[in-house]
């Protein structure tokens, strides 16, 4: 939520954010994602690569940082 507050992009609630990546790459519906899961799901979906580099860009944290 704080990363995603930082880069102003809050379109959805990280319970939201959460349940788009379960529904999308939890391929045998265990509500667990392994390492492979999440990796092969992410790869193979453009929107949710876009999605979660947006949420998870870092460089907005850096440069806070950086700047005191």
């Amino acid at each position: 939520q704080a990363i995603q507050a930082i880069n102003g992009y809050t379109n959805m609630t990280a319970e939201e954010f959460t349940n788009v990546i379960f529904q999308k790459i939890d391929v045998n519906n265990d509500g667990e994602l392994t390492l492979e899961e999440f990796i092969n799901g992410v790869e193979k979906d453009e929107d949710l690569m876009e999605l979660i580099t947006k949420s998870f860009d870092l460089s907005n944290v850096l440069k806070i940082i950086t700047n005191g």
